[in-house]
C-alpha cells in the first residue's frame, strides 16, 4: 500500500521541468513535504496541469466527506472492475500523476508493544518520479471537492521484506505520458502499472517520528544516533 510519501522538492521551477508542466499552476503548499499524509491536500498532475486535491478519494455519489472507507489507495488488480474506480479509470482524463520523491512502508516491531519501524523507499538515487492515480468530483453540500487515489501493486524484491504491496511507480517519462493520453485505453493502461524495477529503488530507516501523523520536516529522513527520533514539538505541525 501507500499511507505516507514525500516531495521533498521545494522548487516549483524543478517539478515543472521534470514533468514538463507549467510551473504557474503548482500549489506551493504541496511542496517541500516530508510526511504527506491520507485527507492532507497533494499535487496532482492530469492532462489540463497540476491540480490540488485531497488525498482519499471522495466517490461522486458521496453525501460528505471522510463518511465511509478513506480511498486512498485502489489495488491495480481490481480498479478495472471496482466502483467507484473502474469508471475513472476508463476515462483518460481521469487519470493522474502523483509527484513523489518517495515513500513510507512499516516494519512490524518483534515485540506486540514496540513501536513500528518506518523505512523510506526512493527511486534513480532520490529523485522525483510519479506514483499512478486517479481523479474525480464530488459535489459536497454545494462545494466541488476534487480528489484522488493511488494505485498500488505487488511489491517488488526490495519492498517485499516490509510489506507485501508498494505503489504503482511509472517507469518513466514514456509510461507516464501513456498514463494521461486519451488513446490508452483500459488494457494498454494496466499494462503500464507494474513493479519498479529493485534495481531502481531502495530502502532506508526513517526517523521513528513520521510513526505521527502531521509531523513534518526533513528531520524524518534521518535515524538520530541514539536510535530515538526527535520529540513531535521540535518538528512543524502541519
Amino acid at each position: 500500500m501507500c499511507g505516507r510519501y514525500t516531495l521533498t522538492v521545494v522548487d516549483p521551477h524543478r517539478i515543472a521541468s521534470r514533468f514538463e508542466f507549467d510551473e504557474h499552476g503548482i500549489d506551493p503548499g504541496t511542496l517541500g513535504r516530508f510526511n504527506v499524509c491520507p485527507t492532507e491536500t497533494i499535487m496532482t498532475l492530469d492532462a489540463e496541469g497540476p491540480r490540488a486535491v485531497r488525498w482519499g478519494l471522495v466517490p461522486s455519489y458521496a453525501k460528505a466527506v471522510g463518511k465511509g472507507p478513506l480511498l486512498i489507495n485502489a489495488r491495480v488488480e481490481t480498479v478495472a472492475a471496482k466502483a467507484p474506480f473502474a469508471k475513472l479509470l476508463e476515462r483518460p482524463e481521469r487519470r493522474c500523476l502523483v509527484p513523489a520523491d518517495g515513500w513510507y512502508e512499516w516494519l512490524k516491531p518483534e515485540n506486540p508493544k514496540g513501536d513500528r519501524v518506518p523505512f523510506r523507499y526512493t527511486v534513480d538515487g532520490g529523485a522525483p518520479f510519479a506514483f499512478a492515480g486517479l481523479w474525480g468530483w464530488a459535489k459536497i453540500d454545494e462545494e466541488w471537492i476534487a480528489s484522488a487515489t493511488i494505485l498500488t501493486t505487488t511489491a517488488n524484491g526490495i519492498c517485499r521484506p516490509v510489506h507485501d504491496r508498494m505503489p504503482c511507480v511509472l517507469a518513466g517519462a514514456e509510461a507516464e505520458t501513456a498514463w494521461l493520453a486519451a488513446d490508452v485505453d483500459v488494457p494498454a493502461a494496466l499494462d503500464l502499472l507494474i513493479p519498479l524495477a529493485d534495481a531502481r529503488c531502495t530502502a532506508a530507516p526513517a526517523n521513528p517520528a513520521v510513526n505521527k501523523a502531521g509531523v513534518e520536516g526533513p528531520e524524518l529522513l534521518v535515524v538520530p544516533d541514539d536510535g530515538s527520533g526527535p520529540e513531535p514539538d521540535q518538528l512543524t505541525l502541519v
